[in-house]
């Protein structure tokens, strides 16, 4: 007996991560229904003896912007890995990038979708300019306005019209932070929107043909905030856009 409890101790203090708090890993919902996360997880934890779980509060995270690592692709949507500088997620982070944790990604088959692929080549991402608003309230703002017609994000991807790209795709275009700087200008957006201070007013006999977009200065420096740390749409090949 007392040499079970000794042998049993020994393997408790072999593999101490286990006895650590499980790491959670927030995932957007399409890859949480997918199954990948079930898929792999267990894989990394059997391998290295650190428990990582689906958890909507984190602290890693799997996104579809940036910042972060690129991980993987399903359809058409590259997925970013957000980890902080402990050691757990930091080797959580090295397994996803490793081979070994690409061909784990590459051997899931999910029951609906397409599948995911850990190999891709990724685009050199020239860094956005720097706009001062707050991105949190750019957010709101897009969405308001701007998600009648555009998606602006997961929150609205059903909602925007066909004929319409999303603010991902605008992401993509070299000149993305000119247009929306001077997007009120732009066909169609000046004939039913309305800049504080700068665009004149509508005329009588033409009124908008929609309810008006009325912001400020303020509101499009917040907007354009949030649109900077939105992830570029990767789109398989260059863009052709006139």
């Amino acid at each position: 007996m007392r040499f079970a409890l000794l042998c049993l101790s020994l393997m408790l203090s072999a593999s101490p991560s286990w006895s650590q708090e499980a790491l959670g890993l927030m995932a957007p919902d399409e890859v949480a229904r997918s199954g990948l996360l079930k898929h792999i997880l267990p894989r990394f934890s059997l391998k290295t003896g650190i428990r990582v779980v689906a958890d909507e509060t984190g602290p890693m995270e799997i996104t579809v912007a940036t910042p972060g690592d690129p991980v993987f692709r399903g359809g058409g949507v590259t997925y970013y890995l957000r980890v902080s500088d402990e050691q757990r997620q930091q080797r959580f982070r090295d397994w996803m990038l490793s081979e070994i944790g690409k061909r784990t990604i590459e051997g899931f088959q999910p029951e609906n979708g397409p599948p995911f692929t850990a190999s891709f080549d990724t685009v050199e991402v020239v860094e956005a300019p720097a706009f001062t608003g707050n991105a949190a309230l750019g957010a709101d703002l897009a969405l308001t306005h701007c998600g009648r017609c555009h998606v602006v994000g997961p929150q609205n991807r059903m909602n925007g019209l066909g004929s319409t790209p999303s603010f991902a795709v605008l992401r993509t275009l070299p000149d993305w932070s000119d247009r929306f700087q001077q997007f009120y200008v732009l066909r169609p957006h000046g004939a039913f929107t309305q800049v504080k201070d700068v665009t004149p007013p509508f005329d009588p006999e033409r009124p908008p043909p929609i309810v008006p977009v009325e912001i400020t200065l303020d509101d499009l420096e917040a907007i354009l905030a949030f649109v900077a740390i939105t992830g570029a749409a990767d789109l398989g090949a260059p863009l052709q856009f006139q």
